[in-house]
């Protein structure tokens, strides 16, 4: 009764203001009528406020679920398009790579050593090597966003540590990301110290910081991730496949499962 009577109200004053003659006003006769007279709106919410508020949050709640509706569907449209057109990574010698070299899923994790949100793609990736030991590897590569000033700086010391040992590599790349509250505040110096904590000969990363086919590696995984429209962080390739963002891991199993069963 109560919603009969507040578009009741809003009706009556709307074809009053029109003196209209038939019972069927269009829907520009009453835009026009409002725009006119906004006065008629505030009568019928002042009349019942309540009603008023559950219709415009009804309102907002259909609109919000059919523009997650549409996201879906374009996603899965576009993840359709990508496991049949999978995206093409270069995966150049001498990379480090966690996990089996062999394994049937390879995983690109464009990341910032600095950003929040890649703390937690990193503890994904860390789970879901856990869950496919056999099946997956990762390969790091490296966006650091300008507005993190400690990510160039972390991804340099990153790659110095692997011109020493990629499993020294892959032990720094875990300590930063488990400790990022340090490199915020400690900064070089909680570089310096998580390399010699992983072993790594400090003077001769120190020295290898600055080496050109360092930086030649960092612009070359920040032009791919440009490549494949990677504007933020973090942002994967599972096989091909993006994800955007610092998905769940039932994201990350969803893809995985697909490619081992052959794409299906």
């Amino acid at each position: 009764m109560k919603a009969l009577k507040f578009f009741g109200i809003s009706a009556l004053a709307v074809v009053t203001s029109l003196s209209l003659v038939n019972c069927a006003p269009s829907a520009k006769q009453l835009k026009e009528a409002v725009e006119k007279d906004p006065s008629i709106v505030f009568v019928a919410i002042e009349k019942d406020p309540e009603q008023f508020i559950e219709v415009v949050n009804k309102a907002a709640q259909n609109a919000q679920r059919k523009a997650q509706e549409k996201a879906v569907a374009e996603e899965g449209k576009k993840r359709d398009e990508e496991f049949a057109k999978p995206l093409q990574a270069v995966v150049e010698e001498g990379r480090v790579i966690f996990g089996p070299k062999d394994a049937k899923i390879t995983i690109i994790e464009y990341s910032d050593f600095e950003c929040p949100y890649c703390a937690k793609g990193h503890a994904t990736v860390d789970e879901v090597m856990k869950a496919y030991p056999k099946d997956v590897r990762v390969v790091y590569k490296h966006l650091p966003l300008d507005f993190h000033p400690m990510a160039m700086p972390a991804a340099r010391y990153f790659e110095a540590i692997a011109m020493q040992d990629h499993a020294k590599a892959e032990k720094f790349y875990n300590m930063v990301f488990e400790n990022q509250g340090e490199l915020r505040s400690k900064k070089e110096a909680f570089l310096k110290e998580t390399a010699k904590k992983v072993g790594a000969d400090v003077k001769k990363v120190e020295k290898d910081l600055n080496s050109e086919a360092i930086t030649k590696r960092i612009e070359a995984d920040m032009a791919e991730a440009r490549k494949f429209d990677f504007s933020g962080t973090p942002g994967f390739l599972i096989n091909g496949v993006s994800l955007r963002g610092a998905y769940p891991f039932s994201e990350f199993k969803e893809i995985i499962e697909r490619h081992l069963k052959g794409g299906k």
